[in-house]
């Protein structure tokens, strides 16, 4: 399993260093745009208090605390909310995450489990962020979100929670420009935003997916690393337990025998 993930873990980072570039120019472009472009994705008035968490996890475990540590995460985030009045909605992407809400009995609007033979692909990307686009403009929720592992190294994968929309608050914020600049949209602002914004939010889904499957191998490759480790640490100390066990009982047969023989020697010199 070791020599499996570290060869997905190779093909995984090569695909995210090729995607970094596109994905950091999508949330650039959205977050130097003018505000008014995305005016038209504000909260709506009458939306309902309710947040929607896509749960990035993992399908199978051995892979040490890659998934422990997400769902500890979102647990913190699910007590936040409630604590502000809103309802957490969740969308688990992986088995691990799916059965972790179950237990805790979540409210949970949909799910993607087995995802192979990759996580990360533009398809998946693409069909979550039309369901929070469609769940964000009919009113169901009021704030969208992505829970997933950061992956910083071989060592470290950082449990994350990132707002995905309304837009303003996690791709603008980051800008810190005060002055805005003049744009000359074409086509009409009414036709752009729905693009913008759609481009965004599959980019921004896309970078979690792949840090996300990133980690993931990152994870097991190293908790595979330490098993097999201790394994061999672990055959060592019973063998050489087992080679004293086997010592001693061999020095008592050769007691016995001993004793036996000069016990006979004994009775044979009597008679």
């Amino acid at each position: 399993m070791k020599l499996v993930s570290s060869a997905k873990l190779r093909r995984a980072r090569e695909l995210m260093e090729r995607a970094s570039a596109y994905v950091g120019a999508a949330v650039e472009m959205a977050g130097t745009l003018p505000k008014a472009l995305f005016e038209p994705f504000a909260p709506r008035a009458d939306a309902q208090p309710r947040v929607l968490i896509i749960v990035v996890s993992s399908d199978r475990g051995l892979c040490g605390a890659y998934n422990a540590n997400l769902m500890r995460l979102v647990e913190n985030k699910e007590r936040e909310l409630r604590a502000r009045g809103v309802e957490p909605l969740f969308f688990p992407v992986g088995r691990r995450a799916l059965d972790h809400l179950r237990r805790a009995r979540a409210t949970i609007v949909d799910q993607r489990i087995n995802v192979t033979p990759r996580l990360a692909t533009p398809e998946l990307a693409r069909e979550l962020a039309q369901r929070v686009l469609t769940q964000y403009n009919g009113g169901e929720i009021r704030e969208a979100a992505i829970a997933y592992n950061v992956f910083r190294s071989m060592f470290s994968q950082q449990p994350t929670y990132r707002e995905l929309i309304p837009v303003e608050r996690s791709a603008q914020g980051e800008t810190g420009g005060s002055a805005e600049p003049y744009y000359l949209l074409e086509p009409a602002q009414e036709e752009l935003a729905p693009l913008v914004v759609r481009f965004y939010l599959e980019a921004e889904i896309f970078a979690a997916l792949l840090d996300a499957e990133t980690g993931e191998h990152a994870a097991r490759m190293m908790a595979m690393d330490a098993a097999t480790s201790n394994a061999g640490e672990m055959i060592e100390r019973l063998t050489l337990e087992m080679n004293r066990v086997r010592q001693g009982t061999i020095t008592r047969e050769l007691m016995d025998i001993v004793g036996g023989a000069e016990a006979l020697r004994e009775s044979q010199g009597g008679a």
